[in-house]
């Protein structure tokens, strides 16, 4: 009974609940005939969000109005130009996917020079920075859906088990960010820096480099979910990426990371990210439209952010 109660005050276990819930109902709609197809369509589909999502969640631990807006501008140009590199080459898949790190780590670099430099806002230095990268992707794509190399595609939408291999990267993704947070002194120092930036500096961590490095890292999973969804989805489109600016918030706050800073919640992200598809599956099923979809996912969001609230309220 014991072992209940303390997992029950993990807080990424709702996110799972919620999901089991919802693929519950859903199955349940449909006379249990999509389980298994519905279960590994959630997997991956919501690999992507879980890629960003872990990405976007180590920003958000540096601290309240650290966020990173230019996440889904940061997609489409790493898909755009790794998929334009790679000309339907499959020789070209390694180097094509240094492409689309190099450019999150320039992303990621400019975003934070504007924030420390310039001394702007986060908000308001990654959502320029978004412009930049956006129009960029234009200029270079010029309306063309550029195909990726056939064993890219493969590779990207087959896997074992039914499970697509995009599935697997994010779990990989996800234990690293898991090791590196609660194993390695980086995952101290974000976490120290959220919680008080000036104790931070005092106590001697290096916060404009932890800051720096976090900001690359975010940008850099945004290139590899970038340039996986433009391989998954058979060539990048300016669009891409556009749906990805609210699931990387949603699914880091539904996960269970603190708004406010200090705390990050890697398991979370993933019982948060199967959430959000199931929930768009469902409302699918129920014949909902996209409009509906979104007013739920913020009626969702306010509602995870006063229970959060609530919790921490009532621990103090």
């Amino acid at each position: 009974m014991s072992a209940l109660a303390s997992l029950t005050r993990k807080p990424w276990i709702w996110s799972f609940v919620a999901a089991g819930l919802v693929w519950l109902v859903t199955v349940l709609f449909t006379g249990g005939a999509s389980a298994l197809g519905l279960t590994l369509a959630a997997l991956t589909f919501s690999s992507f969000a879980i890629i960003v999502g872990t990405g976007q969640m180590l920003v958000i631990t540096l601290g309240p109005g650290n966020i990173d807006l230019s996440v889904p501008a940061t997609m489409t140009l790493a898909g755009t130009l790794a998929l334009k590199f790679m000309a339907v080459d499959n020789s070209l898949i390694l180097p094509g996917l240094l492409v689309a790190i190099a450019i999150g780590l320039a992303v990621g670099s400019v975003n934070y020079g504007l924030i420390k430099l310039l001394r702007i806002p986060p908000i308001i230095a990654t959502l320029c920075m978004s412009f930049i990268v956006q129009s960029t992707a234009i200029w270079s794509n010029r309306g063309l859906r550029i195909k990726p190399p056939p064993a890219l595609a493969e590779f990207a939408t087959s896997g074992p088990f039914g499970i697509a291999n995009v599935a697997l990267v994010a779990l990989l993704i996800t234990i690293i960010a898991w090791i590196f947070l609660e194993r390695s002194i980086y995952g101290r120092w974000i976490t120290s820096i959220g919680q008080s930036m000036a104790a931070a500096r005092m106590a001697g961590v290096p916060v404009d480099g932890a800051r720096f490095l976090t900001y690359v890292i975010c940008a850099v999973l945004a290139s590899i979910a970038g340039y996986l969804l433009a391989s998954f989805s058979g060539g990048a489109a300016l669009n891409m990426g556009a749906e990805y600016l609210l699931m990387s918030i949603a699914v880091v706050v539904i996960g269970g990371t603190s708004v406010a800073g200090g705390f990050s919640n890697v398991p979370g992200i993933w019982g948060a990210s199967l959430f959000m598809f199931l929930v768009v599956s469902m409302l699918n099923t129920y014949g909902l439209g996209a409009g509906f979809r979104m007013i739920m996912t913020g009626i969702i969001i306010i509602a995870v952010i006063l229970l959060a609230s609530r919790r921490n309220t009532s621990l103090t």
